[in-house]
């Protein structure tokens, strides 16, 4: 077992990688009375054309990956959950874009409840049966964030801005397309992408690291993995444009509902380069539109926004966009006022004291962020499939230069770039 010592952060990160290529880390915090786990495969939404090195190239159904999470919990015994609830843990699980993660947090029986992620996750049991009686529970699912009027106008954002990636279909899929999904697609997928040497196990709270280490290693140790090749992820080119300006959807609101974004052309960005552009944009829109800049201000005192209005920023190596919006009377009125506003901002650039006050309070969240057992291990996670290492964001925000956080608002604030998206009443 390794250790990487953060000393800044007063943490010690211990990992070791088992034989079967499964990479397994743990952030022991002493005096912490929750542990918190999760088992993750680097296999989202978007994988839905592969080769994997050796074998035929696949493309399965949409919505496969979050398909394939829904079965892991049906067991032959029946559901993993009530053996986790048996050892007091509360589990859980989610598919996004590019990443499936099942989790755990518990109080005690901390060992076994490992024991039983690493091992339902490790025993899929898929048949024609309980394949075909999910299809009803997920297209249940579809329909309902269909009806949704924050889902909608969100997915209506990125299906505006992506034509060829994946990243603009729905997570979940199409009714259509999970209806084609068989026992055999699920298990092609599951066996491509739950190989350890695709997946990673995060533990952390009051644990010793020695003990898990050799727990894991132990159990590993019983399966037999064949060696895998590297997974080759195929997408069609991706026109620079957007695909649609402006979209509409109709549904019973009490207002419109407005979301607005630019979509990124510089994609490829991998490990800390991607990191480093990711808190840099973040920051960004923290001084253009954070609940205590002026524009903010401006707006909501125009009664054109409401306490609703925030903003995202959500990448990977293949796609980034951002997300701003919220509930408005006035969608029009909104995005020519926040033009206008913008444009401004972006000939003068951010003044020095605005920009130290918003590193330094991005700083503090981070810092909070380590007493979060939750936080730590997502985005531990998130940032290990990206090659990149989340303990090391404090020099990164340190480093940080009003002079790249004003570049970096005249490289994405693109008007050419923009895409909106509504959500109104019939």
């Amino acid at each position: 077992m390794e250790s990487i010592k953060y000393d800044r952060l007063q943490e010690t990160l211990y990992y070791e990688v088992m034989d079967n290529g499964l990479h397994v880390y743990i952030l022991p915090k002493p005096g912490f009375q929750k542990t918190y786990a999760t088992f993750a495969t680097k296999y989202g939404s978007v994988d839905n054309h592969f080769q994997v090195e050796g074998q035929e190239e696949v493309k399965v159904p949409d919505g496969i990956a979050h398909f394939l999470e829904h079965k892991m919990f049906e067991e032959p015994t029946g559901d993993i959950f009530a053996t986790f609830a048996s050892h007091g843990a509360s589990a859980n699980a989610f598919t996004s874009f590019d990443q499936t993660v099942y989790l755990f947090s518990a109080t005690e029986f901390v060992n076994e409840n490992i024991q039983t992620l690493v091992d339902f996750v490790q025993n899929p049991y898929f048949t024609d049966q309980n394949v075909e009686k999910e299809k009803g529970i997920i297209a249940q699912e579809i329909n309902m964030y269909a009806d949704n009027p924050d889902w909608r106008v969100y997915f209506g954002l990125i299906e505006a801005m992506y034509q060829k990636h994946p990243v603009h279909i729905d997570i979940a899929g199409t009714v259509e397309s999970i209806g084609t999904i068989t026992k055999e697609t699920l298990y092609s997928c599951y066996n491509s992408f739950y190989h350890p040497s695709n997946m990673l196990l995060f533990v952390v709270g009051g644990v010793d690291p020695q003990e898990v280490v050799d727990m894991v290693r132990s159990n590993q140790a019983k399966k037999n993995y064949e060696p895998q090749g590297q997974i080759k992820r195929i997408f069609e080119p991706e026109p620079d444009q957007v695909g649609e300006a402006r979209r509409e959807a109709k549904l019973a609101v009490s207002l419109p509902k407005c979301l607005f974004g630019f979509k990124e052309t510089d994609v490829g960005l991998t490990g800390e380069g991607l990191l480093r552009r990711d808190i840099t944009t973040k920051l960004m829109m923290d001084l253009l539109f954070g609940s205590s800049t002026p524009l903010f201000q401006k707006l909501y005192d125009e009664d054109l926004i409401s306490d609703s209005f925030g903003y995202e920023y959500n990448s990977s190596p293949q796609y980034a966009f951002s997300a701003i919006g919220g509930d408005t009377k006035d969608p029009d009125q909104l995005l020519a006022r926040i033009r206008e506003e913008v444009d401004v901002m972006v000939q003068k650039g951010f003044d020095v004291t605005d920009f130290e006050r918003a590193r330094k309070k991005k700083i503090g969240g981070y810092l909070r962020m380590l007493n979060s057992p939750e936080n730590i291990a997502h985005e531990f996670t998130r940032q290990q499939f990206r090659g990149g290492d989340f303990f090391n964001m404090l020099p990164l925000y340190e480093s940080l230069t009003l002079e790249e956080v004003n570049r970096r608002l005249k490289e994405h604030i693109r008007w050419d770039q923009l895409a909106i998206s509504l959500v109104v009443s019939p």
